[in-house]
């Protein structure tokens, strides 16, 4: 069984939770994972910028941050509890805007980006890598695309 929480922690966009869902199951299922639990979170920049201060010693907002809690010295406890994917509205919105698409599919661009991060995919540790998740990004963002 696929288990997503959401959690809305901003006032920017107006989610539709059930959609938001629907999506995160999709690509869980599409990349092999059916008996996995999800937690998304969305924040304004405020709360990403302190998040992203904190785990990456960055002081500025950024898109999305994965806590994967597959990793680590206990990563092996609960391999059905996937992570955290938490995503800033007010950027979301702000790219989406630059890139002249909706609100909505900057949401599921940025959902699968955190997704893959979780399950190991990462695209700072080298150029083929980053190749490789951004067709996995494509592939994920067009099977949305076919997807209620």
């Amino acid at each position: 069984m696929i288990r997503v929480a959401v959690s809305n922690r901003q006032h920017t966009l107006k989610l539709n939770v059930p959609r938001l869902k629907r999506r995160a199951r999709r690509v869980l299922r599409d990349m092999g994972l059916t008996d996995t639990e999800l937690s998304v979170v969305f924040v304004d920049d405020d709360e990403m910028r302190r998040l992203n201060a904190a785990y990456r010693s960055l002081d500025r907002p950024t898109d999305v941050l994965a806590f994967a809690m597959t990793e680590g010295a206990f990563g092996d406890l609960n391999p059905q509890l996937l992570g955290d994917v938490v995503i800033s509205t007010q950027t979301a919105q702000r790219q989406a805007e630059r890139a002249g698409r909706s609100g909505d599919d900057e949401l599921d661009a940025l959902l699968v980006h955190g997704i893959l991060h979780l399950i190991g995919y990462d695209h700072e540790r080298s150029a083929a890598d980053a190749r490789t998740m951004r067709n996995q990004e494509r592939r994920l963002r067009r099977l949305l695309q076919t997807t209620a």
